[in-house]
């Protein structure tokens, strides 16, 4: 089947590079091919060529017509692998959970959670006025709606 032999030649040229991990991929009825790749250490415009001509140069157009798109996960989207998380460790970012939303230095990223830092104002706990504290989350991924890099200009 023509998206079996597609998915092979993907993970084959993603296992050649262990810098490279798959974020989605999928094939339309029109057999147009979308693979969004991150890396460990970014993507380059090299690495999304690279992988998509292993995977165009061996299947022969003659026998199925499609098209192909590779890309990189780009800096807005959400982070959606546990891998993800571990490479934007010092990064500031924003979780949203079902309850609450946090903005933090994410500190530790392990495979079943992630660790947030921030500093708060708060009041203080004799007297008037306020005082800044030192906060830390741990979040399991189970509990995160949306997570996404805050980048700075």
């Amino acid at each position: 089947m023509f998206k079996d032999e597609v998915k092979t030649l993907l993970s084959d040229a993603l296992d050649e590079d262990g810098n490279l991990f798959l974020i989605d991929f999928s094939i339309t009825t029109d057999n147009k091919i979308n693979v969004i790749l991150d890396g460990d250490n970014g993507v380059t415009v090299q690495d999304c060529m690279r992988i998509s001509r292993a995977i165009e140069h061996n299947l022969d157009r003659e026998e199925q017509d499609f098209s192909l798109e590779v890309a990189s996960a780009g800096a807005a989207s959400p982070m959606i692998m546990p891998r993800q998380y571990k490479k934007n460790v010092g990064r500031k970012v924003k979780v949203r959970t079902e309850v609450e939303t946090f903005e933090g230095n994410l500190t530790s990223a392990t495979e079943d959670h992630i660790v947030l830092e921030w500093k708060a104002r708060e009041p203080k706990p004799i007297g008037k006025g306020k005082v800044t504290v030192q906060k830390k989350k741990e979040i399991n991924f189970s509990e995160i709606k949306e997570a996404k890099v805050l980048l700075k200009f």
